[in-house]
């Protein structure tokens, strides 16, 4: 007996330390025996798109758009495709150069890294901010959380939108518009700085060719990804918004009201400037679709030529020739997308919000500029009113509220600007 009470002595004090041990371990390392405890979390897409917009610095997103365009840049300068004219048939000669095109240095270079900004901007205010204000029961983790789930409910949204833009925007459009008249020529597609290799070869080689308009068509198809992947999140805000808002009808008091016309106010403003810079990017598409079918030696002399037609009479600078322009299909559904999440959230938001005018306002911008957009190229003097448009769209992304008005467009006696 006295041998097995001395065996088992020894082993008290052994606990002892491993209980002790146990405790006295780094709590990062517990959270992380944790987490390989728990089953592995299925990949979603809306999820990881939505980090992209709402983790890190906000200037991450738009500064890799920027830098992508950047390379995309240099990268033509080095190729010698940046700066190059071609003479057609009929003996015009046009400018082709890559950095001459609008749809690869405005769109990628300011709108597309404004969007993406906006969108940031809008999406931190809504989860850091303007959520909590609004759902008066529950913490900041289950705010997180119930926002994580309406994210989580669009995943098939977002695959199906990635497959469409790096599919058939990225690499079936490249193979059809570039890959395939670079290899065996014809297509009847306008000559740009991506099939100038067929014209003149001296410039370019076809496989340098290749590869750049490659890399261009891939940047591109992963940025437009991003771009219906804000306007999805942009939906998916206005909707948890007007959730919140119709759960509240009831029992919302006079404070709790103007907070939240404040709010959806707020929201339609990031909504307006992100679908101005949409249309933007879609103007932007089709005008450079369009100039490379036009008479115009450049798209800056094509654009002064028809207002100069408009005004003071002259020579027709419409089309010159008939191209397949497969960029006024892709610049439609880019226009048409921007303005649905607007309406979306008009219909919500201002339907039992109280700033009608405001509103009123920010859908006459909308429609004049969509408006020029779906009228360029179609008659003489379309650039005045593109011009018009562009104008009062600038002016909207840097006040979107036109001025100031009385705070009574909000239900308060208070003033808003």
């Amino acid at each position: 007996m006295k041998k097995v009470g001395s065996t088992v002595a020894p082993e008290v004090p052994d606990l002892a330390r491993t209980a002790v041990d146990d405790e006295m371990e780094p709590p990062a390392k517990l959270e992380r025996d944790t987490e390989a405890n728990q089953p592995s979390r299925r990949f979603n897409l809306a999820e990881r798109s939505e980090a992209l917009f709402s983790r890190g610095s906000p200037l991450n997103l738009p500064a890799s758009v920027f830098a992508g365009a950047t390379a995309l840049g240099f990268l033509s300068y080095i190729m010698g495709i940046h700066d190059a004219t071609y003479n057609r048939t009929d003996g015009l000669g046009k400018q082709v150069g890559f950095l001459w095109a609008p749809n690869w240095t405005f769109l990628f270079m300011v709108f597309l890294p404004l969007f993406f900004a906006f969108v940031i901007e809008l999406l931190l205010f809504w989860k850091n901010e303007g959520r909590l204000k609004l759902v008066v029961l529950g913490s900041r983790m289950e705010s997180d959380d119930a926002w994580a789930r309406n994210v989580e409910a669009s995943s098939y949204t977002n695959w199906a939108v990635f497959l469409i833009c790096v599919l058939f925007a990225g690499l079936f459009q490249w193979i059809g518009v570039c890959l395939m008249p670079l290899l065996k020529g014809g297509g009847n597609y306008a000559i740009d700085w991506g099939k100038l290799a067929l014209v003149q070869p001296e410039v370019i080689s076809v496989p340098m060719e290749i590869i750049f308009t490659g890399l261009a068509y891939l940047y591109m198809c992963l940025c437009f990804y991003l771009f219906f992947a804000g306007l999805i999140l942009l939906h998916t805000l206005v909707h948890d918004l007007w959730k919140i808002g119709e759960a509240s009808k009831n029992s919302a008091g006079g404070d709790y009201e103007h907070e939240l016309n404040g709010t959806a106010l707020l929201v339609m403003r990031g909504i307006f400037r992100c679908t101005i810079l949409g249309i933007l990017i879609a103007i932007c598409m089709k005008a450079q679709s369009s100039y490379l079918a036009s008479n115009g030696r450049n798209i800056v002399a094509w654009l002064l030529g028809d207002m100069s037609s408009a005004l003071y009479g002259g020579r027709d600078m419409g089309n010159g020739s008939s191209y397949r322009m497969p960029t006024h299909y892709s610049s439609l559904l880019v226009a048409i997308s921007t303005c649905i999440v607007f309406l979306y959230g008009s219909i919500r938001l201002g339907a039992g919000y109280r700033f009608h005018l405001p509103l009123w306002k920010m859908s006459a911008v909308v429609g004049l500029l969509f408006t020029s957009y779906l009228l360029i190229d179609a008659f003489t003097g379309f650039s005045i009113l593109l011009g018009i448009g562009v104008v009062f769209a600038i002016y909207g992304l840097i006040d979107p509220g036109f001025g100031r008005w009385r705070a009574s467009d909000l239900g308060n006696n208070q003033s808003v600007s």
